[in-house]
């Protein structure tokens, strides 16, 4: 009897998902889900850790982090049946945990209240069917500058956090390369670069998995009391958001940067993955696209709620795609496991810096070849996004150094006399950044 409750069970699942029409099965999405998972199940201990290091409690940004996860992800799943993982960015992270807490010392509440915001903004655009909008407005020296100068930065707090530089008065120095953290950092990073050379299944999450086991002895880490525990208390993070206060004018190029983080990442992973699965025409367009980006935007504006911020659709759902996923059933199964992991926080807590940093090292290097897609031929186009990378580096800001790209784009092509390439958008935006200067300096 059970068996012919199980085989009428099947059906149902194709017709939901439809298994037969992408030509899959239920048993190839489930072996799909749990790649994926793997591969992006670091993030339940990177980005916690990002948080920490901004003074939010560890036990609850983990909790946070894990329910964000997991609700985006079955959202993506079952309303765009699409096998797509989605979590915190990391670029959005670090703007929100080091440049907005850390450095301009912006309360945790507004923060999440423009993250918040960028959410609702790109609901809107989402809603309006107008996101071209926003590809036009910005030029495509900056927007292929963005990911590079984000990938720098989180691979420099990959440095820092391993102990490899330091800050000192003349600015960034070499740190101590003897201690064990820093070699165990060095060895995590030819690990990761070998294993994933190799496309070995869940690289990042095995590295920091034998990075955790190699920290024990030599006191970096320590093994917890019980490695199984209710999840944390998601009180210190849960609906704690200023959503005026994070509207004052000199935010504005925070939320620009948490904008275009999210927008270009969720644009460029879904369209890649899309066309992996066979989803996109011979224009490289993808029927529905508008679902996966307002899973996208809902999932921004509850994870500023649930204190998982910068949500979007990582890269990592590639590993998905190549196992042959090709439905939301995958997604389904990658949230399922992420749900288990809520039993392991005290795993996570105990991870050290020194094995997660060489992940924000190798990852963020990897965003570098962004680059090799601006036409570094044109001057005019090469100088903008050098800045921006440069500038988001040396001034350790997303914001300033995206205004820097932004505002020398609009001056160098006006000196340049070639008024045709600037969109009227960024008249119109070029008083926002020269108020943003004005604060950034005073």
């Amino acid at each position: 009897m059970a068996t012919d409750t199980s085989a009428r069970s099947v059906p149902r699942v194709d017709r939901f998902f439809r298994l037969s029409e992408r030509g899959t099965t239920v048993r190839t999405e489930l072996l799909a889900g749990v790649s994926m998972f793997l591969a992006s199940a670091y993030v339940v201990v990177v980005v916690p850790g990002m948080l920490a290091g901004a003074g939010v409690p560890h036990a609850a940004a983990t909790t946070g982090v894990i329910v964000t996860v997991v609700l985006a992800t079955l959202f993506m799943g079952l309303y765009a049946n699409l096998p797509f993982v989605l979590a915190p960015g990391l670029g959005g992270v670090a703007l929100v945990a080091v440049t907005l807490i850390g450095q301009e010392k912006v309360p945790y509440p507004v923060a999440m209240g423009m993250v918040f915001w960028s959410g609702v903004a790109f609901l809107v655009l989402t809603l309006l069917g107008i996101r071209q909008l926003v590809t036009r407005i910005i030029p495509d020296c900056v927007r292929l500058a963005i990911g590079p100068a984000i990938g720098l930065y989180i691979a420099m707090l990959g440095f820092r956090s391993a102990g490899l530089i330091g800050v000192g008065r003349k600015g960034l120095e070499l740190g101590d390369l003897g201690s064990a953290a820093a070699l165990l950092a060095l060895a995590g990073l030819v690990l990761i670069a070998a294993l994933s050379s190799r496309k070995v299944p869940g690289t990042l999450l095995i590295a920091i998995a034998v990075l955790t086991v190699a920290a024990i002895p030599l006191g970096v880490a320590e093994v917890p009391d019980s490695l199984f525990e209710a999840p944390g208390s998601m009180g210190p993070v849960a609906f704690d958001i200023d959503l005026w206060g994070a509207l004052e004018p000199h935010y504005l190029p925070y939320l620009f940067a948490l904008f275009a983080a999210e927008f270009f990442s969720t644009t460029g992973v879904v369209m890649a993955v899309g066309e992996r699965i066979g989803l996109t025409d011979d224009q490289g367009q993808m029927q529905d696209v508008n679902k996966p980006f307002l899973v996208d935007s809902v999932s921004v504006i509850g994870g500023s709620a649930m204190g998982g911020p910068s949500v979007t659709t990582y890269l990592e759902s590639a590993a998905g795609s190549d196992s042959g996923g090709r439905t939301g059933l995958t997604s389904v199964v990658t949230g399922g496991l992420f749900a288990l992991l809520l039993l392991f926080t005290p795993v996570a807590t105990m991870i050290p810096e020194a094995a997660t940093a060489p992940v924000l090292m190798f990852i963020g290097l990897s965003m570098l070849a962004g680059l090799r897609k601006v036409d570094m031929s044109d001057l005019t186009d090469a100088l903008p996004a050098a800045l921006t990378v440069a500038c988001t580096l040396f001034w350790g800001n997303f914001g300033t150094g995206i205004a820097a790209g932004l505002t020398s784009y609009v001056l160098i092509k006006a000196a340049a006399g070639r008024f045709k390439d600037i969109h009227v958008g960024m008249w119109v935006l070029l008083p926002f950044l020269g108020y943003f200067f004005y604060n950034s300096i005073h």
